[in-house]
């Protein structure tokens, strides 16, 4: 048997999405207190990480498929490296040395992932991660990255676990066959003929290609939710497009990178429990005040605007992340910039997101995926390139560990991680909390946003006004954004004038 496995279709859809002006990898940063021993570093991730076989595979085409390959020269030097910061080495020049690289493609011709262990000026140090979304979703990628780090700084290096050896792959054409069937049965299955005719989402070869697909001895009538399904597909096809701003173009291939200092996650729990609205509903509203004070700082005219992020949905069961791959789906989130009134602007948030809780796009969105990488690669994208261009932002929420953790001895101060953009999106979104603390990190597109730390200093003092408004007035007013704006109009009526 030789040494390598099929890879599933949802993963060969991310692997062939690479463009030079979106590289599908995922690009996070975790920065420690102090300086990392690089060598104990290197254990650490020899043990523990490389018993994930995907990081010790290369992903490789031809005209039989897609397949992962054991990568026979292994050497884990490839992917590590020490760097030192340019001066002055402070938080400017990480962001810049992340943007870098992620403006750079992984090398094909071995396993797509590197780490990059920086030392700052401060006396810090910063590991810098890159991994391609074919390997794994940012959830699995989560689990990944905890089962590196510890509770205690004197953990041991091998976690408990044992060495990973070389093992022998799946026979050559084997396929994942419960994958395959979970596939048909949960989400080819109830599509009727009906919808299946409806998900030709305006493209004509895209309708033709799926009727190839759904062969119909596999094709089952569930009509308790076929009807629900056609609809997510009616509105998926009909979807107008969002509001034209700075934020949409065409991307070049040059990126930028910011993140916001932490904010106090109990105290964003506390506010969102006063006003009752999700940690989720705070700190989505707030990011869409911070978008619409920086087209107001440009001179742009919002109006009724709304900006739509594509949100990623995850599929998997907790904790199950071992086996790495994609699963989760899309949910199309109009993000209300338009609105003035940030407890207007909140509660609206809250209506669209509790909206999308009894929604079918994730799963149907997940299902697109797994046929186009059955597709050829224009069909494929075709299709990605009309749902990308539906949306301006890729935006994801992912709870992180909430303990202090600790890596190769040192102590994880914060990190940030960001998904890449698919299309022609030139704007990714990155909402993280860590040890009781979340924040705020924008990747933007160099020639769309040169300047995406304008966005970011702005999130802090969105959700400050919230919790302002929490302060200042009265709790029983506060469901009712108009009461509130009247209160506030009459204490500035009656404000002492200034001697």
């Amino acid at each position: 048997m030789k040494a390598r496995e099929r890879i599933s279709s949802v993963d060969t859809a991310w692997l062939r999405m690479d463009r030079p002006s979106n590289l599908m990898q995922i690009v996070g940063v975790m920065i420690f207190d102090g300086r990392m021993d690089y060598e104990r570093l290197k254990r650490t991730v020899a043990h523990r990480m490389l018993r994930y076989r995907r990081f010790r595979q290369i992903a490789a085409q031809n005209a039989d498929g897609a397949w992962w390959i054991d990568d026979a020269d292994f050497d884990i030097d490839v992917h590590l490296r020490h760097s030192l910061l340019p001066a002055p080495g402070d938080k400017n020049e990480l962001q810049k040395f992340v943007a870098e690289l992620a403006s750079e493609p992984l090398n094909p011709a071995h396993p797509r992932w590197e780490f990059h262990l920086v030392e700052t000026m401060d006396g810090d140090s910063a590991l810098v991660a890159r991994i391609h979304h074919a390997i794994a979703d940012g959830i699995a990628l989560i689990g990944v990255m905890d089962s590196l780090t510890d509770t205690q700084a004197d953990a041991p290096e091998d976690g408990g676990l044992l060495p990973w050896t070389a093992s022998v792959g799946k026979a050559e054409n084997e396929v994942d066959t419960h994958a395959n069937d979970l596939f048909w049965r949960w989400i080819y299955a109830p599509m009727t003929d009906a919808t299946q005719a409806s998900i030709r989402l305006g493209g004509k070869l895209w309708g033709k290609y799926l009727d190839l697909l759904t062969h119909p001895t596999r094709v089952f009538d569930y009509t308790r939710i076929a009807g629900a399904v056609a609809g997510e597909i009616a509105k998926l096809a009909l979807m107008p497009n969002d509001t034209q701003t700075r934020f949409k173009g065409i991307p070049g291939t040059g990126k930028r990178v910011a993140w916001s200092e932490p904010i106090s996650l109990p105290e964003v729990k506390a506010v969102g429990k006063v006003l009752g609205c999700s940690v989720n509903d705070m700190l989505l509203a707030s990011v869409a005040g911070a978008l619409r004070a920086y087209l107001q700082e440009k001179g742009d005219h919002v109006g009724d605007a709304e900006i739509r992020a594509l949100v990623p949905v995850n599929l998997r069961a907790p904790g199950d992340f071992e086996d790495l791959g994609n699963r989760f789906g899309l949910v199309a989130l109009e993000l209300p910039v338009g609105i003035d009134n940030p407890l207007t602007r909140l509660y609206v948030t809250r209506a669209r997101m509790e909206a999308l809780k009894d929604s079918y796009q994730a799963m149907l969105t997940f299902s697109i995926l797994g046929a186009v990488g059955m597709a050829p690669k224009f069909v494929q994208e075709q299709v990605l390139d009309l749902l990308a261009g539906k949306a301006t932002a890729v935006m994801t929420n992912v709870p992180g560990p909430q303990q202090t953790r600790y890596l190769a001895g040192t102590r994880l101060k914060q990190q940030m991680f960001w998904v890449p953009q698919s299309g022609n999106i030139g704007m990714g979104v990155s909402i993280l909390s860590y040890d009781n603390k979340v924040q705020f990190g924008l990747i933007t597109d160099k020639g769309l946003v040169d300047d995406p730390l304008r966005i970011v200093e702005r999130f802090t003092g969105e959700f400050e006004k919230l919790l302002w408004l929490v302060l200042m007035e009265p709790w029983e007013i506060l469901d009712d954004p108009e009461a509130v704006e009247a209160a506030l109009a009459d204490a500035r009526a009656h404000r002492p004038a200034r001697a």
